[in-house]
């Protein structure tokens, strides 16, 4: 009885044609998903790294760079600094910047007034105070179509009403000024006065 049962069993060795093919398809399958979630991780991190990429060059083409020197100007013959005169232009050849001009009427107190159609912003600070939306205006330099848009190639002299700081700013004293476009980044001057207050000086 013992020698039939042996050698009945004896001719089932290894495993089935179809068992081995349910086997690599399951391999196959299994295979494909884990591609298509890494392919589609590795096209998600490519549009992210591309949209990074994209908005950092906006940012850099939509801002302004200092040109020349900063003076100080003392207007009135106080040994106060009153105005502030630098020169602006793109970045890397960029976007067009709209500086369009604020109004200060209401009253004439070296800040913009309220609801001003200004949308570059200028501001002052130092160790004693801040001053936001300052009063300024601006004339081309060179090449100018004759419109409120800073373009490549332009040049805009920057003219900044410091009367708002009451007379503060005399000698020694350091200030930062910051340019505020719509888009990009801020331009940040800063500077420190002479000891002696003239009526025209460069601060370097």
């Amino acid at each position: 009885m013992l020698k039939r049962f042996t050698k009945m069993h004896r001719g089932e060795k290894g495993i089935t044609g179809l068992e081995t093919a349910i086997i690599l398809i399951a391999f196959v399958v299994v295979a494909s998903v884990f591609a298509y979630t890494v392919l589609s991780a590795g096209i998600f991190s490519s549009q992210k790294g591309k949209e990074a990429i994209y908005s950092g060059l906006e940012e850099a083409r939509a801002s302004v760079t200092l040109k020349g020197s900063v003076v100080a100007m003392d207007t009135d013959a106080n040994d106060e600094v009153d105005e502030l005169v630098f020169v602006v232009a793109t970045a890397l050849e960029g976007e067009a910047i709209d500086f369009t001009m604020p109004t200060d009427t209401t009253p004439a107190d070296g800040l913009a007034d309220t609801g001003s159609s200004n949308v570059c912003v200028i501001s002052y600070s130092d160790q004693t105070q801040r001053l936001d939306d300052l009063n300024w205006t601006f004339i081309p330099l060179g090449k100018d179509d004759a419109d409120n848009l800073l373009e490549p190639g332009e040049k805009f002299q920057i003219t900044v009403d410091l009367t708002a700081a009451d007379g503060d700013i005399t000698t020694y004293t350091t200030f930062s000024i910051e340019v505020k476009p719509p888009k990009g980044s801020v331009l940040v001057i800063q500077r420190t006065t002479p000891g002696v207050v003239d009526d025209v000086m460069i601060l370097n």
